[in-house]
């Protein structure tokens, strides 16, 4: 998580807060030590942000403050909201908390979202499988090493380069160059048995690799 993300959580942290927060209460909520969230109040507080307290006290915001909302139309928020509903059909966790925060960050009131409904079936949250890992994978170019399990039910273990991870109606496929096959493969993320991030990456590649990948799928090469 970026800083600026982990600001805006605290943020949004204290504004649903009922009562004083203490400093090892919210890092545990962002995963970092409490002397970080030190640093980040201190930070928040030396730009106006309304937080009260102090070490070994805790911390709460003064009541009334929000954050500044962005300028959207009817249309654009009811797009935005639908839009943010579909993800919790790609069975991704991950996406769907970050889904949760950036409605807390922009101004809702101006449209029923009562109204505006999504259904959630769609993909299965994966039993095995970290999608959250592998989005990361896939943008800080970084190898996976997958134990795969075909419609065979053949089981093998590969090294890819991740380069496009494709939210279908039920089910979601990673592709990726295949070392093993020294070619571009599909994997559907349900028979992935296992996926690890290795400590090896394919900086500087990923775009050409998602270039020839879209080539190869329009038949241009």
């Amino acid at each position: 998580m970026l800083r600026t993300d982990r600001l805006f959580e605290i943020i949004n942290i204290l504004r649903a807060a009922r009562s004083p927060l203490s400093a090892a209460s919210i890092a545990a909520r962002l995963e970092v030590t409490p002397r970080t969230v030190y640093r980040y109040i201190a930070m928040l507080q030396s730009m106006r942000i309304p937080i009260e307290g102090a070490v070994g006290l805790g911390y709460v915001m003064r009541k009334g403050y929000d954050l500044p909302s962005l300028n959207f139309s009817e249309e654009e928020l009811e797009s935005i909201v639908v839009g943010l509903g579909l993800l919790a059909r790609t069975g991704d966790e991950s996406l769907q908390a970050a889904a949760r925060r950036v409605l807390t960050k922009i101004e809702t009131s101006k449209v029923g979202t009562d109204s505006l409904r999504v259904s959630d079936w769609g993909i299965a949250v994966p039993k095995n499988i970290c999608l959250d890992e592998m989005r990361q994978a896939i943008r800080r170019e970084q190898k996976l090493q997958i134990c795969y399990n075909n419609l065979e039910g053949h089981v093998t273990e590969r090294t890819v380069l991740p380069v496009v991870l494709t939210y279908y109606v039920e089910v979601a496929v990673l592709s990726a160059w295949c070392t093993l096959r020294d070619e571009f493969r599909s994997f559907r993320v349900d028979r992935m048995l296992t996926s690890d991030q290795l400590p090896e990456y394919f900086t500087g590649e990923g775009e050409t690799l998602r270039q020839r990948f879209d080539a190869i799928k329009t038949g241009l090469m």
